[in-house]
């Protein structure tokens, strides 16, 4: 290529965060210090990892690596292949969200990695797998914004292991404009959210989601959460999900044969017995076990 594609000028720049490491169950394990970016010149396009684990438990050993990480890139706006040596897949954008699926041979794991670019703001995770099964989740806030790298990295030492809350005791409403695109990753327009939440008990909660444009809901959803588990119990939405500090992944099942597989990242929860007002979210919205659409937002609490 000549010239980047639409999607590397979006995330131009180097990244600098500090993700979390979670266990499988959502147990708080560490530290991932990283600065990343990547480059295109003359026509190729390289990616770089640099940094380290702190702490990480009973994982350390599996994700600590004596050198920095580079992988070339193929890039284009519809994929982008990852051509190794050190990660191998490829990844797929839907304006600036990207959903990756790729193999780290120094890890030796299977990543599927979320990535949402909101300007300078980066709202990132890895699931990582043996197999099929759950090895661990990084994830966490990265900035671009060289002013702003000392204030991310202390709000992410302070606030990665906050657990995902929202308000127990009094009725609240999450709502923003969202980003649809086709399984074909061409834009289908705006879609409002909102996520109306109605506390039964500390941990009992009706929730409703309302959708309207081009996707049209309103779907009442009794939701118990044990721990970090939430379990979605009808009468309209059926289903689970599992936090990882402040990130929410959910799967969803609606008796129209409809699923919505997400994942809802409290940007700025705060340790203490409060939550956050700002959710981003990312949702893969499958018809009859075809990928139909991805959304992804910010919706503000009310």
């Amino acid at each position: 290529m000549s010239a980047p594609s639409e999607f590397q000028k979006r995330i131009d720049g180097e990244w600098v965060g500090r993700p979390s490491l979670f266990d499988p169950q959502g147990t708080w394990r560490g530290y991932e210090d990283i600065r990343r970016s990547s480059v295109f010149d003359n026509g190729v396009t390289t990616y770089y990892m640099d940094g380290g684990l702190t702490g990480g438990g009973d994982l350390a050993g599996r994700f600590a690596l004596g050198a920095p990480f580079a992988f070339g890139v193929r890039d284009s706006d519809t994929d982008r292949l990852y051509t190794g040596p050190d990660f191998f897949g490829s990844g797929q954008p839907y304006g600036g969200f990207v959903d990756a699926n790729y193999y780290g041979p120094g890890w030796q794991v299977s990543l599927n990695t979320w990535n949402q670019t909101l300007g300078d703001t980066q709202v990132y995770s890895s699931v990582l797998y043996q197999g099929p099964a759950l090895v661990g989740v990084f994830n966490g806030v990265y900035t671009r914004d060289p002013k702003l790298v000392d204030e991310r990295l202390e709000t992410e030492t302070r606030c990665g292991p906050v657990p995902f809350t929202v308000p127990t005791k009094e009725k609240s409403s999450y709502a923003g404009d969202l980003e649809l695109w086709g399984a074909n990753q061409q834009p289908l327009g705006g879609l409002r959210m909102e996520l109306a939440i109605n506390p039964v008990s500390l941990l009992v909660a009706e929730q409703h989601l309302i959708m309207s444009g081009p996707v049209e809901s309103d779907l009442t959803i009794t939701v118990r959460r044990d721990g970090v588990r939430s379990f979605h119990e009808g009468p309209d939405v059926y289903g689970n999900g599992n936090a990882y500090g402040r990130a929410n992944f959910v799967r969803l099942h609606t008796q129209d044969g409809r699923r919505l597989v997400g994942r809802e990242f409290m940007i700025d929860a705060e340790p203490g017995m409060g939550a956050g007002s700002k959710l981003a979210v990312v949702y893969q919205m499958f018809e009859h076990n075809a990928l139909a659409a991805v959304m992804h937002g910010v919706l503000e609490r009310t």
